[in-house]
This record gives C-alpha cells, structure tokens and sequence, in this order.
C-alpha cells in the first residue's frame, strides 16, 4: 500500500525535504530518500512502507533485548522492509537492505488491526517493532500502536536510534519502551560502517529517556572495530551520565552481510566489555548471544532478582510486582508489571 508520508516539509521546484530521520534527506521531484522507501511523487512524499509486514514472529522480550520490562512475557515481533542505515554488518540484512527504489519490496499484507488481533491471539503482552528500523515504517508502526494500546497492548520500538526528535514526537503516547543500537564510540565509524553519524543517535536516546520511555542500550562488539577501551568507555560513560539505571547490553557479533572477514566476537571481550561499564557505574550490564541470559542482581545487596536461562524460563525470584528488592527493598528501575 502506497500512502502519504507523515513529518516532510515542501521545498521550492516540487523537492520535499524528509524530516523523518537525521538524515533529512533533500528529495527531488521522482527521487526516492536515502532510505529507499520513501518517494517525492509530485511535490508529495510517500511511502511505500506501508501495510506489508517482512517478517513475524512471537519472541521472548528478553530477544529484544529487554530485561527491565515485562519480563519472561511474549511479544509479536514485526517489521516491515527497509531501513535508513547501511551497515556493513548488518544481521538482518536480507531484509533491512530491500527498497523500493530497486524495487524488491517484499511482504504479505497485513492491516494494523490483523496484527493486534494476532498478537491478542498468541497471548503476547506486547507488540515490537523490529527486524529492520522500525523509524521508516513509522506511519505503519504508529496506526498499529494506537490500536494495540486500545487493547492493554504494549508498543516497543528496536531501533538503531537514527530519528528525529520530530518522530519521537510522532509516538509519545504509545510507544512504551526502547531498545536502542549504540554501535560505535566514534563519529567515523558511524560514518564509514553505517552511512550515518554518531551524535543523532546520542540524542535520541536523551530525548527519549527525557519523555519517559523506558530505554534500555544495545551494542554489538565487532571485533577491531569497536571492542576497544576507548569505544566502550565512551559508550559506557555516557549512559551513565543520563541513568545509571540504563541497562547495556552487549552482544557477540557474528559474521554477516558485507563483513565477513571479522571473526566472532571472543568471550574475553564480552566479559571486558560488561566490566567496563561496572566501572562507569552502569547498574543493570548484561551480555548477549553467548548463551543464557544474564541475571540481574539487587546493587546494593547483591540478591537475585530475575535469572533468566532458556527462551521460556525467566522467572522473578526476589523482585516483588512493585519493582523493588525484596531483601532489602531497593528500587529497581523497569516496568515490572
């Protein structure tokens, strides 16, 4: 389904400037944006990631990652084809990389309200948005929010944080949580292995913490790209200076996509990577892809809250339903219930 875009400005000649993402794209009259399904149609812009959904699943929310939200419940995972970065690493992309500029546009149609009805169905306590970047479906995205917060839904949003705080804007009031890619410490890296830049990203996350998101941070560390010291501290530091709170999530790599010459990302890494941000005061860091999932323990006694081994057995053991320690009677940041 081809419709009218939301968040895009008219220019001078039929151009259209795109506010959608940082990269603002300036589109001339028959052009497509840097996202390859957005298209200037007459001094008009549209989207052609409208009404197709790529891919659904039913997924543990601990796959998102999230860990302070909703845990061991099921939410319908969708995406829609398409995204607005080019990374070189990309997991998933033989379908993020699809455009309607090429013309390879893929998908079986579903209306907003079929997919709440199957997440309904399937007993899920929420929707997500993810697979590819959820930022250049938002028209999708949003209609189906607004229909599944109707129904008691909640709405996450799996994103490499590349929007503006115009699209944010556009959600508040029905997205309720965030899992955002921090994938480099590095402006260049941004540029060179994602086609975009750092500082948007950084913003995002500010502004959505700001609006009372439930954020939490994923990076993923390639090997001789980013599991350096310096990357992660910067990475590290700066969650902690918006909430120490924050969990960060560090995932192994596997090679993909264009970069196949790195090799998995080593557990000595990983396990480096979870240490520095102990070290920058992150509360809540958790490692990913290298078998169960992590554990989170009370800061200030050290009692087991949540264990989280296999997709189907996360279980609360000293967490009580209003979110604090049950030993103690810390607070502990997330959306327990």
């Amino acid at each position: 389904m081809i419709k009218e875009a939301i968040l895009w400005e008219r220019r001078e000649g039929n151009a259209v400037q795109c506010t959608l993402c940082s990269h603002r794209c300036d589109i001339p009259d028959g052009r497509f944006g840097s996202c390859g399904v957005r298209k200037n149609s007459g001094g008009r812009l549209l989207t052609y990631a409208y009404g197709k959904v790529i891919a659904d699943h039913i997924d543990p929310i601990e796959k998102k990652p999230l860990y302070h939200f909703l845990p061991g419940t099921y939410s319908y995972s969708i995406a829609s084809a398409g995204c607005n970065f080019r990374c070189s690493f990309c997991q998933n992309w033989s379908i993020s990389q699809l455009s309607a500029r090429e013309g390879d546009i893929e998908g079986y149609e579903m209306k907003p309200s079929e997919i709440v009805r199957e997440a309904l169905a399937n007993r899920c306590r929420s929707i997500s948005y993810t697979y590819t970047e959820p930022t250049v479906f938002i028209e999708y995205a949003r209609d189906t929010a607004i229909l599944a917060r109707e129904k008691g839904l909640a709405n996450i949003f799996v994103t490499n944080g590349y929007m503006t705080r115009e699209a944010v804007d556009a959600v508040l009031g029905v997205l309720d949580a965030a899992n955002v890619d921090i994938k480099f410490g590095k402006d260049e890296d941004y540029k060179e292995l994602c086609g975009g830049r750092l500082d948007p990203v950084l913003d995002t996350v500010r502004y959505m913490v700001e609006k009372g998101i439930w954020v939490e941070v994923t990076t993923l560390i390639v090997p001789g790209k980013n599991d350096n010291t310096r990357d992660l501290r910067y990475i590290a530091s700066f969650i902690a200076e918006i909430d120490r709170n924050i969990p960060w999530h560090v995932t192994r790599f596997h090679p993909d996509h264009k970069m196949t010459d790195a090799g998995i990302t080593p557990s000595d890494s990983i396990m480096s990577a979870l240490d520095i941000g102990r070290k920058a005061g992150l509360r809540y860091v958790y490692p990913g892809n290298i078998g169960a999932y992590g554990t989170t323990v009370c800061p200030e006694c050290g009692t087991v809250l949540v264990t989280r081994g296999t997709d189907k057995d996360t279980v609360a053991e000293g967490l009580v339903e209003k979110g604090s320690c049950h030993k103690c009677g810390m607070t502990i940041s997330g959306i327990w219930k």
